[in-house]
């Protein structure tokens, strides 16, 4: 009988530690020269969770795709200009799959059939004055041989996509 009042103590206790997790619908990140609106996570390709709560683990995907987007964006744009995008989709690089029991989270395989992508639409502004602005829908492809095998970075290619179409397309027609 005891068993039984602890399970149910248990089950009360996680329970309210999901009820506590709040969902953002729209999260806006902000780091340096660089302002993201996530627009409608929930209906994003892939930003799945493979052992954390999705929305701690949406929320640390966006904090740490943001972070390192300013990094690239601080060396490119000039110190008055500032990057504002929307992200209406994102497709983490790999696939997240069942373990069935195996362990207790589930495995993100990455291979290069599930290659990153994500879709949004941006504008680079200096003061108030928009001086650049477009829709992009990104892809790499070779993703898993256009990257250093070393790095062991979180999103490493999805990193490596925004920073190739930093380089590539915003740089030269600043």
């Amino acid at each position: 009988m005891k068993v039984k009042h602890l399970l149910v103590a248990g089950l009360l206790a996680s329970s309210s530690a999901w009820a506590t997790d709040e969902v953002v619908e729209n999260p806006i990140t902000e780091e340096g020269v660089v302002k993201v609106e996530w627009q409608d996570p929930s209906n994003f390709r892939d930003v799945e969770s493979s052992g954390d709560i999705q929305s701690r683990f949406e929320k640390r995907t966006f904090e740490q795709l943001t972070k390192s987007l300013n990094k690239e964006a601080a060396k490119i744009l000039k110190p008055e200009q500032k990057l504002e995008m929307v992200v209406t989709d994102l497709d983490l690089a790999g696939d997240v799959r069942p373990t069935f029991g195996a362990t207790t989270n589930d495995l993100r395989i990455v291979k290069n059939i599930y290659p990153p992508r994500i879709t949004f639409s941006y504008k680079i502004l200096e003061g108030d004055k928009v001086i650049m602005a477009g829709d992009e829908k990104l892809t790499d492809l070779n993703f898993m041989y256009s990257i250093n095998k070393m790095n062991d970075k979180p999103y490493r290619y999805e990193n490596e996509l925004l920073a190739s179409w930093l380089k590539k397309t915003v740089k030269p027609n600043l």
